[in-house]
């Protein structure tokens, strides 16, 4: 990514559920609430998150996180919301990639406030996630 400056990786244990359908597309729910690593050089010591994705006929995810994300640093918080999109893996896991904006009062991650940050989310069949941060410049 020549335009994009790594800036975090977070591994983190998820657990999903199934939610009603939308019409004939399958609609799954998953969060992960005990993710920890760096973003903005910074030590992460908690993520919090519960995303919906969608798949499609197609069999392409979309995924949304509607500010429903909180990462915890030592001098404070910040909250996060993101879109992506993805597939499910041949070990039974699935890979997204996609963009997510941070808004924190945090001192240590204020440059993270009106950043676009793309990223990778990959999960294994067993539910451990790594996130994967880049800032777009």
């Amino acid at each position: 990514m020549s335009n994009a400056e790594k800036i975090g990786s977070i591994k983190a244990v998820t657990t999903s559920r199934s939610l009603p359908a939308n019409g004939t597309n399958p609609v799954f729910e998953v969060t992960a609430s005990t993710g920890q690593g760096t973003l903005a050089g910074v030590e992460i010591m908690k993520l919090m998150c519960t995303y919906e994705a969608e798949m499609g006929p197609n069999g392409i995810l979309y995924g949304e996180c509607p500010n429903s994300g909180v990462v915890i640093a030592a001098d404070g918080i910040a909250t996060f919301r993101a879109t992506g999109t993805g597939t499910f893996t041949e070990d039974g896991g699935a890979a997204f990639k996609g963009v997510c904006y941070f808004q924190t009062s945090a001192p240590s991650l204020a440059k993270l406030n009106g950043a676009a940050v793309i990223y990778d989310w990959d999960v294994d069949a067993e539910g451990n996630a790594a996130w994967e941060l880049w800032e777009w410049k």
